[in-house]
């Protein structure tokens, strides 16, 4: 058992809903673990205690302090269920949607799968950072509009409705609820103050049958993009009434160095501090080569530092503030500049793309002949380029989908007539691809078959097809044992070629978005800082973009922590961010930030 605090054994024989806030590693998870376990004596047959997170990667981090908890039993461990919000929300859907209108037959919609269907609204609409705010409501209706049509008319269920149909569920059937409160008599709310007022609605709902135990940090509310609200921990306290605790600063994580102390002065704006132990400051040349060979030299450093100690499980993070940085960085670590190594890594990257190419080439495992294989195989490529970029699709992709369509759209229409083909359509690359995938001969190894058509796509004079092949190398569900692997190969034996890869491929990734088993980062790890929250490391380096001069102007200044590197009189979201990416660090933080601009937030901190 470990060492208790006051507070921490307060909570343990508190009765009732409990509210649980405190800083990074201040030790909430920790204690609601224990609380569980001694809450699990009371549980009757199968029952058992929920605990609730965002992200699989925390649920993961969560299974794995249970597993290490010594001071609790294997049978209290086996009594405690963790799992998502979304997941554990799906799972009320899927069984009981029909009562609030649902179809009987209930459909997930993947994330890269919920982007092409809204591509067709977004596609009419400028980035969000230009649209005025009329016109940001105006499209966010649209989009809701039509995740409730495919829901209500096609079954199909995006992410960002599960929350607001189970709480509907839930208010409206009395017997459903307390079939789900019986089940699960406490239930602990893991990063509550990230709670979508949706989601509150289920809370609020479940409150009347179960325990609710919250556990928040109202400093680390970084997702109010997403409907996080300040209110929320407000709401719960006037709501439930519940016994409230505060562990203030309690620091577990980073004991015995200052950077909880300089995360906290981020917050604040005020450095009370020269000097913070544990936080390393370092400017690099505002440049793209040497911006990168500085990060590189520091990441092989941190790497050498944790080596050395010998630990098995060591981590590095390298935490940068955008979706474009941390590609940037992953293809600098493998293919650095001059003499440099290359530094093995896992890139935490949104795998819209790499899904969605995945499908592409799951589909030319199938080796369908004829011009329905053609034809289908354009509607995967087109699919890419609509969905690969998420809720942000980029007006180039939407073009090039539109391009390709074209492209064989005429294709078709000249062959129909009896027409020549048109000599440079950018058609007759793609179907070269196309038909070379089917020449090969598979072997029934889904390892190497799969390679074999990737190997084709990177070699292929098709553009969009190397460009395809190169997302999907960030696939990783072709591990020996994966069930991707198992199905592909099962696949084979029954039918002797891979009649339904494309199928086993979009149903992996289903299974793998509600999968509790996903591993802790080990090593290196390359992430952006909004992707860090409730994770933790032996190390963080925090790495942001660098400025454009022409002459002595800076013309622009992107993929930084604040904005342009401008100040504001409203930074919380930066600083927020900031604090949290820097509290990740067990033992050391390392910020490199730009010569002659550095990060806004630090210009009242030295650096050296």
């Amino acid at each position: 058992m470990v060492d208790l605090t006051k507070v921490q054994k307060d909570i343990l024989e508190a009765e009732g809903h409990l509210l649980i806030s405190g800083g990074p590693g201040s030790g909430k998870t920790t204690i609601a673990i224990l609380k569980a376990a001694l809450l699990s004596a009371d549980l009757r047959p199968a029952q058992t205690i929920l605990f609730l997170s965002f992200a699989r990667a925390t649920v993961a981090r969560i299974l794995e302090a249970i597993d290490e908890e010594r001071g609790i039993t294997k049978d209290e461990k086996n009594k405690i269920d963790v799992d998502t919000y979304h997941a554990f929300f799906w799972r009320i859907l899927k069984t009981h949607g029909y009562l609030v209108g649902l179809p009987r037959r209930l459909m997930l919609v993947t994330p890269p799968n919920e982007a092409i269907a809204l591509s067709a609204i977004r596609r009419k609409y400028k980035a969000d950072s230009k649209l005025s705010d009329n016109e940001r409501a105006e499209k966010q209706l649209l989009e809701d509009n039509e995740r409730i049509r495919l829901a209500e008319h096609e079954g199909r269920i995006c992410f960002g409705v599960f929350a607001q149909y189970t709480s509907k569920l839930l208010r409206a059937s009395n017997k459903v609820r307390a079939l789900v409160t019986s089940a699960f008599p406490t239930i602990i709310l893991d990063e509550f103050q990230d709670t979508t007022a949706d989601q509150w609605r289920v809370v609020k709902a479940l409150s009347t049958g179960s325990t609710l135990i919250a556990l928040a940090d109202p400093e680390q509310r970084i997702f109010e993009f997403a409907g996080a609200e300040a209110k929320r921990l407000q709401q719960f306290k006037d709501t439930l009434h519940p016994t409230v605790f505060d562990l203030k600063s309690d620091n577990h994580r980073s004991k015995g160095t200052d950077i909880t102390v300089f995360g906290n002065d981020i917050l604040s704006g005020q450095f009370s501090q020269d000097s913070y132990n544990g936080i390393y400051f370092h400017l690099f040349e505002p440049n793209e080569n040497q911006a990168l060979a500085s990060l590189n030299g520091r990441t092989l450093q941190a790497r050498a530092r944790r080596l050395k100690t010998g630990t098995k499980h060591w981590t590095v993070a390298i935490l940068v503030p955008t979706k474009r940085m941390t590609r940037q960085v992953s293809d600098s670590f493998r293919a650095p500049l001059g003499s440099m190594p290359t530094i093995l890594h896992t890139a935490v990257i949104d795998m819209e793309g790499p899904i969605l190419a995945a499908e592409v080439v799951a589909y030319f495992l199938q080796q369908v002949s004829g011009s329905d294989g053609v034809e289908s195989s354009i509607d995967l490529i087109c699919a890419f380029y609509r969905g690969r970029n998420g809720d942000e699709p980029g007006k180039g992709n939407l073009k090039e989908a539109d391009a390709i369509l074209k492209a064989f759209a005429r294709c078709v229409e000249k062959n129909d007539a009896g027409l020549p083909q048109p000599v440079k359509s950018i058609f007759h690359a793609t179907l070269d691809a196309i038909n070379a995938t089917r020449s090969i001969e598979l072997t029934g190894d889904p390892d190497s078959d799969w390679i074999a058509v990737r190997t084709v796509l990177e070699e292929s004079a098709c553009p969009r097809l190397r460009e395809i092949a190169s997302e999907v190398r960030n696939i990783r569900l072709l591990e020996r044992g994966s069930v991707l692997r198992q199905s592909l190969s099962q696949d084979w034996r029954t039918y002797g070629r891979y009649r339904n890869a494309l199928a086993i491929t979009q149903q992996a990734f289903v299974q793998e978005h509600f999968a509790r088993a996903a591993r802790p980062e080990r090593g290196v790890v390359v992430m952006n800082m909004h992707k860090a929250k409730g994770k933790q490391f032996d190390e963080v380096i925090i790495f942001e973009g660098w400025p454009r001069y022409a002459g002595r102007k800076i013309v622009a200044n992107l993929d930084r922590i604040v904005r342009n590197n401008v100040i504001t009189p409203d930074m919380s979201q930066a600083r927020q961010n900031f604090r949290v990416s820097v509290t990740r660090a067990r033992i050391r933080t390392t910020i490199l930030t730009p010569k002659g601009d550095p990060c806004a937030l630090l210009r009242k901190q030295k650096t050296n």
